[in-house]
């Protein structure tokens, strides 16, 4: 059937900007004609040097070999508003094949300033359900399993199993702190940002590291910290959760500096970005 399958895609690509590409519409026929899955028309696609073509503005930096490592991947996005609704965003357009989404909250109307995943038409539904809904809208090349629940200790390693990067999208430190150890256990790299008015920050956090820990100690945390009185702005997020999709590409793709034992932190009121050396 590959070989079948080549040939139709080979049969029906074209050029654009000097790359041959497979328009979407294609690729759709193809998953009708062949019984398959998107992902698997895609990936094949790949692998015979046609890339499709709603990924032609990420080939420059991805290119062929790239696009099929984020098809293959699976990323853990814990937490589902503002910082995890944009992550989710982001990995589903870069072509991430498998998405775990986690969060046991329904949507309220105070999210509705920033949460990417909200609109009026979802208040009071799951936030995973939803993310799995969003994402089938953007790109049916991508899986997504959804987790409608809160993290727990006895949870967290089996909601990360399987997964290659998981992203902290959380807003309650012990919980931040706990998917963290999780991580550290299965031998997952972690992205962590987090937001407080116009502030944000980013750190990823490999296995070994001690992250957050440096920062907290061991001891108990408080729940929240300055966000509570600073609020969440619409803008933040996005920036914020930017940073953390880049920090996720640049582990599934091999390349590129990380910010690891390094805390980026961005103020968009006074427009600086700073770099702190963490646990080294």
């Amino acid at each position: 059937m590959d070989a079948a399958l080549r040939t139709r895609v080979k049969a029906l690509a074209e050029m654009a900007d000097g790359v041959q590409v497979i328009p979407l519409a294609a690729v759709r026929a193809l998953e009708q004609e062949f019984g398959l899955s998107r992902r698997m028309v895609e990936l094949v696609a790949l692998e015979a040097g046609v890339l499709p073509r709603r990924y032609l503005r990420s080939y420059g930096t991805v290119g062929l070999a790239g696009q099929i490592k984020l098809l293959r991947a699976t990323v853990a996005v814990i937490g589902l508003g503002g910082l995890g609704g944009n992550v989710v965003e982001g990995l589903a357009r870069m072509g991430v094949g498998r998405i775990i989404a986690v969060d046991g909250d329904t949507f309220v109307d105070h999210n509705l300033n920033r949460q990417l995943l909200s609109e009026e038409a979802a208040l009071t539904r799951s936030k995973a359900e939803v993310a799995r809904a969003r994402v089938a809208a953007i790109n049916a090349a991508v899986e997504v399993v959804a987790h409608a629940v809160h993290l727990t200790p006895q949870n967290v390693e089996e909601l990360l199993g399987g997964a290659d990067v998981v992203v902290d999208a959380l807003d309650r430190l012990p919980a931040r702190l706990m998917l963290q150890d999780g991580a550290q256990r299965l031998g997952i790299p972690l992205i962590h940002g987090a937001i407080a008015g116009y502030v944000g920050q980013v750190m990823t956090i490999l296995p070994g590291d001690a992250g957050l820990h440096a920062m907290y100690g061991d001891g108990e945390v408080p729940a929240q910290g300055i966000e509570v009185e600073l609020g969440c702005p619409a803008a933040t997020p996005m920036m914020v959760a930017a940073w953390q999709v880049q920090e996720v590409m640049k582990i599934l793709l091999g390349r590129g500096q990380l910010l690891r034992n390094r805390m980026m932190l961005m103020d968009a009121e006074w427009g600086t970005v700073e770099i702190l050396e963490i646990g080294r």
